[in-house]
């Protein structure tokens, strides 16, 4: 049980932060579209993720940097491009007025935007896989208890903030409260591209 909850705390800790993904989930959730879906998406790819470090995938990508360049600015032009829609939205007053109620995007492109957002980003990588993976293979055998430890925790902490975000939709049936989320969210991706493109 040592590994599970070893695996449970690390795997933890890597996702807990907002980023990209998570500020993603949390606005689907508070608006209450394709929340299961969402979900769905981010558990399966972070266990994908998980699975592959622990197999020792992250060995192979320390070996190919050119992997982590490509990640690099692909992820960084993927989150300028998506922080600059955040700011459109929260300039665009029929978007922010009506965020409850219209411009809801249709389920094919929620899955597109959260794959996007989930392995177009190098940190996914370098925690998930390259992390994650290292520390499993201390565990020897038991790594895979290990792994699902973290899997675990993954599938917890995006279930409850897809679908705890709905207790925040009293709060965002104020525009004001959508305009902020939306700037925050806009400066959060430029940040995040930022600190890829910086060396």
């Amino acid at each position: 049980m040592t590994a599970f909850f070893s695996g449970f705390g690390l795997g933890f800790s890597l996702i807990l932060a907002i980023g990209a993904q998570n500020a993603f989930v949390l606005r689907q959730g508070i608006r209450g579209e394709h929340v299961g879906v969402v979900v769905l998406v981010c558990v399966i790819s972070d266990a994908t993720l998980i699975l592959a470090g622990v197999a020792g995938f992250g060995a192979l990508s320390e070996a190919a940097p050119v992997f982590e360049l490509v990640l690099r600015w692909g992820g960084a032009a993927f989150l300028l491009a998506y922080g600059a829609l955040a700011f459109w939205r929260a300039a665009s007053t029929h978007e922010a007025l009506e965020a409850g109620k219209t411009g809801a995007q249709g389920a094919n492109g929620v899955v597109a935007t959260v794959l996007a957002l989930t392995w177009l980003n190098p940190h996914v990588y370098l925690d998930t896989v390259v992390l994650l993976g290292s520390v499993a293979a201390q565990f020897g055998e038991a790594r895979w208890v290990f792994g699902a430890g973290a899997v675990v925790a993954s599938t917890l902490f995006f279930t409850s903030l897809g679908y705890g975000a709905r207790a925040l939709q009293p709060v965002f049936a104020r525009p004001g409260a959508w305009r902020l989320l939306d700037l925050s969210v806009g400066i959060l991706m430029w940040v995040l591209a930022a600190y890829l493109i910086m060396p």
